[in-house]
This record gives C-alpha cells, structure tokens and sequence, in this order.
C-alpha cells in the first residue's frame, strides 16, 4: 500500500527509465577511445576464459546454456542492464577505481541518479511533496581537503521516498523529489533537512527477478542516501550512507554496505532525528 496512491513501479518502466537516462547523460565509448587494443583484448579474453571455465568446471548442459541465452536477451529487453550490472559488478569497479584515496570511502552510483537536480543553497530543505511521509532528518556537516582545509564545494543528494520509489523512475512523483543539489560557502558547512528513506526492493518483476527467484536470493537494499560531493581541484566522491539497526545492512543484495558509511541518528524531542556526517575529499593528482 502506497501513501499517496502512486501506481507501483515495475521492472520495464524502471528499467526504460535507467537506460534512458544512462545514454543520455554518459558517453562511455568517448571516454575509452584511446584504450590500446591490446587491453580490450586482454579484459575481453579473460572474461570468456572465466565463463569456459564455469561451463568446464559444472559440465553446463545445452538446456541450461539456452537458459542463459534467452534470459541474457530479456535482461537487454527489459532495458536492465543498468540494474544489473549496478547491482552486482559496479561495487568491483568503486572499489578498484577508488582504492587509491585517503579520504572518504565511497560506495557504487547506482542506476537512478539524475544531474541537474534543483541548486538549494547551503542551508537546505530538499524538495518533497506536501506532508511527505517519513521522519524528518537533519544532517549537518563540512566538505574539507585531505588537509584539514574548507572547501566551497557541493552535496548532490538524492534518495527514496518512504515506499522506496525514486522520483523520475517511478509513476505519480514530482520531477525532482528527494533530488538537490546543496552548494556551500567558503567554510564548507551544509545544513540539510530531508526525511529518512525506506528500505526497498530492486524491481523482481523483470529478468533481474528471476534471477533473483532461480538463485534463492533475496531482492533487499537497505535505506540510504546517495551523495556526489565535489570541489574545484578535488576527486569527485560518490556514496551511498546508511543507517544503523536495517536488517538489510549485512547482506545488502548490492553489497555496497561499508562500515565509513553508517550514519548514527539521534532522536530528536520532536520525532526528528539529527546525524553530523562530514566529507572529506582527496586532491586531484
């Protein structure tokens, strides 16, 4: 049962939605171009070297193999790629791209970010709609260098709503609920008032789902807020922050959970609840 009586999101129209979203805002190739053919060769050997290997190793029946072929089709048509390499490779890739840093652990980008959410201010309230289910959250902090300097920097944030539905990827919601951007002055001290999001599942009626039901896994990510924190002449940090007590936190099914990245709210005499958490950024080498 939803709140506001917005229609459930399904696979294909969230799946639509990422891969919309992902070929208008990136362009992956572009960014590659110069990448030597040894190494494609290399990355793309291995990867087949791995799969022969997994058919040799469980002797893989052609019924199984067809299996595989039909369900790598519907992942395409379903438009869930997106979802499913977010879900299951993209925390590698952080994690190696990422593992140079000194400061803040980041976490995996997901596949509903939007750029160009509304520019808020230092001293923010996130867009949302009137009397917006959840329990309102206060979260301060700073954005400093690796040196203990300020930074004038900026907080994209963005998360779910209190059904677990992100707007642009989901029926019935604003444009730009629960998605701004917070710019802050020279001391680097941001104020945000939002609510606490919910837990949800990814969607299972697509072909991630039956993958999710043939493995016996479970479709759970635990509540939490994705950042993109930036300031001239710094790494640019993506992350996702959590909340302690979700069940979900120990087998998240995106396995983005990491320790840095728990929040600790304190309840509030008014119902609210209030967390300090701070960014620090690497400069660019």
């Amino acid at each position: 049962m939803t709140t506001f009586g917005k229609p459930p999101a399904s696979a294909a129209s969230s799946g639509a939605s990422a891969t919309e979203r992902f070929h208008a805002d990136k362009s992956p190739f572009e960014a590659v171009r110069d990448v030597p053919a040894e190494r494609v060769s290399e990355l793309a050997r291995e990867v087949l070297d791995a799969v022969h290997e997994t058919i040799r190793r469980h002797r893989v029946t052609y019924d199984e193999y067809n299996a595989l072929k039909a369900w790598l089709i519907s992942v395409g048509q379903d438009g869930e790629w997106p979802l499913f390499l977010d879900v299951w490779v993209e925390h590698v890739v952080e994690e190696v791209a990422t593992s140079h840093r000194h400061g803040n652990k980041g976490s995996i980008e997901g596949p509903y970010y939007v750029p160009g959410s509304p520019e808020l201010g230092a001293d923010a309230t996130m867009p949302m709609r009137d009397g917006e289910i959840g329990t309102p959250l206060v979260w301060e902090g700073t954005i400093t260098s690796t040196d203990g300097r300020p930074l004038a920097g900026k907080v994209e944030l963005w998360h779910a709503d209190s059904d677990g539905f992100y707007s642009q990827f989901a029926p019935g919601l604003p444009e730009w609920n629960l998605r701004g951007s917070i710019s802050t002055g020279p001391d680097g001290a941001f104020r945000i008032t939002t609510i606490r999001p919910a837990p949800y599942q990814i969607p299972t009626d697509g072909s991630c789902g039956k993958l999710i039901a043939a493995a016996g896994w479970h479709a759970w990510r635990p509540a939490h807020l994705h950042v993109k924190v930036s300031a001239p002449g710094h790494e640019l940090l993506t992350a996702q922050l959590y909340f302690p007590g979700d069940p979900h936190n120990g087998d998240d099914i995106a396995t983005a959970v990491k320790p840095e990245l728990m929040l600790d709210p304190i309840a509030q005499p008014d119902g609210s609840e209030k967390v300090a958490y701070s960014f620090v950024l690497d400069p660019e080498s």
